[in-house]
């Protein structure tokens, strides 16, 4: 039996590249996205993501490399033939057109008939679950509507690609969490694979499928939300990705054996201990979650002494923010704990030995498998 050809990604970046002058925005960038996948690509401010977006969308042309939507080259295509859908951050809404008039506005411009196009855009409110809300002006919906307006604009010309620009940045945070509900329960019953830009990493690992750490116009890891969040592959994807954000700290190996931070010896679990014994390093950078933290009595084996610096009551959770030695550490404890120590005073937490993250002291590459 001859062997099944490979499946033609629906998305494919290979090799993107982008300068502006002597700035280097995007270095040697691939990503294949399969058909009805949710991409989300993340980073920092001034990553690259948002010029990734605009050269798949066509709004931006890329120095090098190729850009292939179901194994057909984009590029030198212009915007308007591509069949995507773009939804900016913005919204784009025409404030002198009805909701009705803004999602038809693609279909008119690709001269649809108009039984078709009104069909269209009825079917794309619905999706949506707008459909009582087509007479009505922009002014008169709130952010959420509007923004859901403009996916529904998007899907109205059935795109090949749905494309979202930080789309929920402009909403205040109670509406961002309904929002992101919305979003992602319209992927699921659309099916229309999606690329979204975020700075957020909680929207990145609540919606999307996939998720692409960028840094420095590069992708350092791609994978699913679990994966990264679990095995992150760099120091850079540890700290980033994560609610409150890991402590990453410098340890170094004691000549008699042990280890310390600083001045300050950490007589660790059995456990961690032979992880570190076998990476072979005199120094490593280790990271820890604050939510894989626990509040302990002094004395526990593998407990780190501390004192607390501050903490923050989230309701049914307390952040801690402590010093060991120079270095800071936070963990998330029960927002109901009696007793809790005040500022300035002793505290000893003990993190989950098979959560600790190891990388390298120097490049920051994650060290054990």
């Amino acid at each position: 039996m001859s062997a099944q050809p490979a499946a033609v990604p629906h998305l494919e970046i290979d090799g993107v590249s982008k300068r502006f002058g002597e700035t280097e925005v995007l270095r040697d960038v691939s990503i294949t996205v399969p058909r009805g996948t949710f991409l989300a690509l993340l980073g920092p401010s001034g990553c690259g993501k948002s010029t990734l977006l605009k050269i798949i969308a066509g709004l931006e042309t890329q120095t090098g490399g190729h850009v292939r939507l179901d194994g057909e080259a984009l590029d030198g295509m212009p915007a308007y033939r591509r069949d995507i859908g773009v939804v900016f951050q913005s919204y784009a809404l025409f404030p002198h057109m009805s909701v009705k008039e803004n999602v038809r506005f693609g279909l008119d411009m690709r001269r649809l008939d108009k039984a078709e196009s009104a069909a269209r855009v009825d079917e794309a409110l619905e999706l949506v679950k707008l459909g009582g809300y087509g007479s009505r002006m922009p002014s008169e919906l709130s952010g959420g509507q509007q923004q859901r307006v403009a996916i529904a604009r998007s899907l109205a010309i059935r795109p090949r690609l749905l494309l979202l620009d930080e789309p929920l940045s402009n909403l205040d945070a109670v509406l961002r969490k309904s929002v992101r509900v919305d979003i992602r329960e319209l992927h699921d019953r659309v099916g229309t694979t999606t690329v979204m830009v975020t700075h957020d990493q909680e929207e990145a690992m609540s919606m999307a499928d996939q998720v692409a750490v960028m840094a420095e116009g590069r992708v350092l890891q791609m994978g699913t939300p679990e994966a990264i969040y679990e095995r992150p592959a760099t120091r850079f994807v540890g700290g980033f990705v994560g609610s409150p954000p890991a402590s990453l700290m410098k340890l170094s190996r004691r000549f008699e054996g042990g280890w310390r931070f600083g001045e300050i010896e950490w007589q660790m679990e059995p456990a961690l201990a032979r992880r570190l014994d076998a990476i072979r390093r005199i120094e490593v950078t280790i990271g820890l979650r604050p939510e894989r933290m626990r509040l302990v009595e002094a004395g526990t084996e593998g407990a780190l002494a501390a004192e607390l610096r501050s903490s923050e009551y989230l309701g049914g959770e307390r952040l801690l923010h402590a010093a060991v030695g120079q270095e800071r550490i936070a963990a998330l404890v029960g927002g109901h704990l009696s007793g809790l120590p005040k500022p300035g005073e002793p505290v000893h937490l003990l993190p989950d030995a098979d959560a600790v993250m190891l990388f390298d002291a120097e490049n920051g590459e994650r060290l054990d498998p």
